[in-house]
């Protein structure tokens, strides 16, 4: 997957591509995909992530997929998570066993299809 900078949050995008053209209140649409207003608030100014539920409904309300609505969050959360990628401090782990499970000594090797 091709991930973008920063992409957007997909609250951004629903609020400046749906529902802003679409002339509609938070309120409204809040009724119209039967959430709260804080809930639909909160996505809307990129303070909650777009849950799976929340991105059906929007694709059932007004034809954007939801699966288009999923990979712009995922993209959002994976440039977010890299941004932070310094903070987080894991050493790589060393298997024990090769992938057909036997045991690796330090004379072993690893042979595809064998």
């Amino acid at each position: 997957m091709l991930v973008a900078k920063n992409p957007s949050h997909p609250g951004d995008f629903i609020r400046t591509e749906i529902i802003a053209p679409a002339g509609l209140s938070v309120i409204a649409v809040a009724t119209a995909l039967n959430v709260s207003r804080p809930a639909l608030s909160s996505l809307l100014i990129s303070k909650a992530d777009l849950s799976g539920d929340m991105a059906l409904r929007v694709e059932k309300a007004f034809g954007v997929k939801m699966d288009t609505l999923m990979r712009m969050q995922a993209s959002y959360d994976i440039a977010r998570t890299r941004n932070r990628e310094k903070q987080i401090h894991e050493e790589r782990v060393t298997p024990l066993k090769d992938y057909t499970g036997r045991c690796l000594t330090s004379s072993s090797t690893v042979r595809g299809g064998s």
